[in-house]
C-alpha cells in the first residue's frame, strides 16, 4: 500500500550556487556517505549528484507528509547509488520500502519518492 509520494524540481545552477556561496552546504545536506560517493564526481556530474540528493530529500520529506527540517532533516535520510547508479535510500526514518527516482537535463533535476508498506 501507497503511504505517501513526494516529487521535487530543482535547478541543479541553483544548488550549485548555493554551494558555492555556503560552504558548509555540502555538509549540511549529504551524510557522510553521499559525500564520499559526491566526491568521487567532478564538473556538472558532481553538481547534477548534489542537486539530486537535495531534490530526493525534499521528495521524502514531501512524502513523508512535513518537509524538510520540520519531522526530518537532511541527515535522517540518506540516498546511495548502487553499482548501477540507481539511487537506493539506505537510512530514513520510514519502516517500510522506500522507493526512489531520479532524472537530470541540462539544467533540471526531477525526482520522485514512493513510501510503501505491506
Amino acid at each position: 500500500m501507497i503511504k505517501g509520494l513526494g516529487i521535487d524540481l530543482t535547478e541543479i545552477s541553483r544548488v550549485g550556487e548555493l554551494a558555492k556561496q555556503h560552504p558548509q552546504f555540502l555538509n549540511r545536506v549529504l551524510t557522510t556517505g553521499e559525500y564520499e560517493q559526491y566526491r568521487g564526481y567532478t564538473g556538472q556530474r558532481a553538481l547534477e549528484y548534489l542537486a539530486g540528493r537535495w531534490s530526493l530529500k525534499e521528495s521524502f520529506a514531501k512524502a513523508w507528509g512535513t518537509g524538510i527540517g520540520k519531522a526530518v532533516g537532511f541527515h535522517d535520510i540518506e540516498i546511495l547509488d548502487n553499482q548501477l547508479g540507481k539511487p537506493v535510500v539506505t537510512r530514513s526514518p520510514f519502516a517500510g520500502r522506500v522507493h526512489a527516482s531520479v532524472s537530470h537535463t541540462g539544467s533540471l533535476v526531477m525526482t520522485e519518492i514512493i513510501l510503501e508498506t505491506d
